[in-house]
């Protein structure tokens, strides 16, 4: 396959996929070596340079989308305007997101408060789900996050989140619309961070 006709096929295929693909899937359809993929991705994306559009690899794969200085007018589009995340649950997501997976009376615990609410919201918006029970009397529910976490957040994986004794990067903070205050930091310190094992 030529590089132009390349480039026009991954074009396509990221304007109907509803979902980052994978390199080795697109590969498949295109019948490519991951060489001419790469360049038909450089080819692609410096077509894009100075428009609306742009290729970003998030959630294990790659995908097309609009840049963030026109979110405001997609987000007009697609009315209602998305569910805000309390700051109650933002600091759900925030331990689930670096301690996981977690069960809800660990997240009471570091919260202080019963995170029920929260929990339920957060599994409602698919940004966490439920992945076992824990091997402890009682057997509770353990939770991680979503595809749809690291889609929102703008990650490729967990690896990427910010160093837990920074708080939340306000890059994260921009895909989720946080009421009433944005500036939240991790509901727990570095010293009780330090024995935790990097997210996988």
């Amino acid at each position: 396959m030529e590089l132009e006709e390349a480039k026009l096929a991954l074009e396509c295929l990221l304007f109907v996929g509803n979902e980052p693909l994978p390199e080795s899937l697109l590969m498949d359809i295109m019948e490519v070596d991951r060489k001419m993929l790469r360049k038909a991705i450089d080819a692609l994306s410096a077509d894009l340079e100075g428009r609306s559009l742009q290729l970003v690899e998030v959630a294990g794969g790659l995908r097309m989308m609009t840049r963030p200085r026109f979110h405001r007018y997609v987000e007009r589009l697609f009315e209602p305007q998305p569910t805000r995340i309390s700051r109650a649950g933002l600091e759900c997501l925030a331990i689930v997101a670096y301690r996981q997976p977690i069960t809800r009376p660990e997240i009471d615990a570091i919260r202080g408060v019963n995170s029920s609410g929260s929990m339920e919201s957060l599994l409602r918006k698919g940004l966490i789900k439920e992945v076992g029970r824990k091997d402890v009397p009682g057997r509770p529910i353990m939770y991680a996050t979503t595809q749809t976490f690291l889609e929102v957040a703008g990650l490729s994986d967990l690896k990427q989140l910010p160093a837990a004794d920074s708080g939340i990067g306000s890059h994260l903070l921009e895909g989720f619309p946080v009421e009433p205050d944005p500036n939240v930091e991790l509901p727990f310190d570095q010293e009780d961070s330090e024995t935790e094992d990097d997210p996988q």
